[in-house]
């Protein structure tokens, strides 16, 4: 694929995500909805315009990584700290329901799909992650990311990439038979490494922020900069074991405190709105295909789909429960946490390179993710009332 023709999918794919998304504002829809749709039906799907390629894929990256740096600066931090054991129990509970649930339906249709009982244990591991990006640009469209449950979703989401990375190390170690205590502590070291790194340096990185602020005034600069840290924050999580998008939301936690984070977030939100964000979101409709999707493999799909979506609405809603939400906070957390997305991805593509996860399921996984990810807007706009108070 050359470069000129890559320039006319980013017009392609700009053009169209803006013309849907207005079209979603206009009928009072979320308009990631919008975005979305376009690239179901620019892709391989539908009209066959754009085909998957390495080079928007790593653009939609970018935006991904904007999105959760942008997210980090909108944390409150005092009511992140709050919220850290209501956001722990919401992972855990979210988990085991989605991880449990996939398990026991791949197990039901094991004879049918040809699948072993580890493969369906790693199916189950699959869908356990949520996508905290959709979640992130949902609440953002609504201005719901700094309410009480937009933070304990966050929180949650952070604890979710830890917790999966966890267990798939653990999965991954009991399928080649080289689990080790000494593996899983090098694992933990390293989570817990990293964490230590990124609260110093991010403390360091706030006092310096601010002390430039105080002294200079000057802002111009400082977007490069902040920009800078994030990525490189990015680069250090994936070093360490950890996604790139933690890196980034813990990132932008650093700056949520500065002087200037006002002028930061205007900045990275509108390069994020106008280039990255329509890219990441119709990257994933551009990935959508349903090419081997047949008889028995339909049927499980379609009953994953449901698991999929109740398991976390269960699990996730029981534990901010259990941390005395209220029902309507409850079903926001569980809505919240339902979409499935880049993480589902890395842990399939790591299963199948080592034979753990069958290609045929690839169709499964590919819808799964579409639906909760189109739902999960609509889920949440339903449940924060413009008129309520959240």
């Amino acid at each position: 694929m050359t470069n000129t023709y890559i320039l006319l999918i980013i017009a392609l794919i700009l053009l169209v995500t803006k013309a849907f998304s207005i079209t979603m504002k206009s009928i009072h829809m979320p308009q990631v909805i919008g975005a979305l749709i376009a690239g179901v039906l620019l892709g391989p799907a539908v009209l066959k315009l754009v085909e998957p390629n390495e080079t928007i894929s790593t653009i939609a990256e970018f935006g991904v990584i904007f999105l959760l740096f942008s997210a980090g600066m909108e944390t409150d931090f005092r009511q992140l700290k709050g919220m850290l054991k209501p956001s722990l129990l919401i992972s855990i509970f979210g988990i085991i329901a989605a991880l449990g649930g996939g398990f026991a339906l791949a197990l039901v249709f094991s004879k049918m799909l040809g699948l072993s009982v580890f493969q369906c244990f790693f199916i189950g591991v699959v869908f356990a992650s949520m996508s905290t990006s959709i979640m992130v640009e949902a609440l953002s469209e609504m201005g719901k990311l700094k309410t009480k449950t937009g933070t304990a979703l966050l929180g949650a989401s952070v604890f979710d990439d830890i917790l999966v990375i966890i267990v798939l190390a653990v999965t991954m170690g009991i399928g080649s038979n080289g689990l080790s205590f000494l593996s899983l502590g090098i694992i933990l070291l390293k989570i817990i490494a990293f964490f230590v790194f990124a609260i110093g340096a991010g403390i360091l990185v706030n006092k310096i922020f601010n002390w430039a602020y105080a002294r200079k005034g000057e802002r111009r600069r400082f977007t490069v900069f902040a920009i800078a840290y994030c990525f490189l924050m990015a680069y250090l999580a994936e070093l360490f074991g950890l996604a790139d998008i933690t890196g980034a939301y813990i990132a932008g936690v650093a700056f949520c405190s500065t002087r200037c984070v006002e002028y930061l977030e205007t900045k990275t939100h509108w390069l994020s709105y106008m280039f990255f964000t329509p890219i990441f979101l119709a990257n994933i409709g551009i990935h959508t295909s349903f090419d081997g999707m047949t008889g028995n493999l339909i049927i499980f799909t379609l009953l994953l789909v449901i698991i999929s979506i109740l398991s976390k609405l269960i699990g996730c809603g029981l534990g901010a429960k259990l941390c005395n939400f209220t029902n309507r906070e409850s079903l926001q957390v569980g809505f919240g946490m339902i979409p499935r997305g880049e993480v589902s991805f890395i842990v399939a593509s790591k299963g199948m390179a080592l034979g753990y996860l069958s290609s045929i399921m690839y169709p499964s996984i590919i819808v799964v993710v579409l639906i909760t990810v189109l739902i999960t807007p609509l889920l949440l706009n339903a449940a924060y009332p413009k008129s309520a108070e959240t």
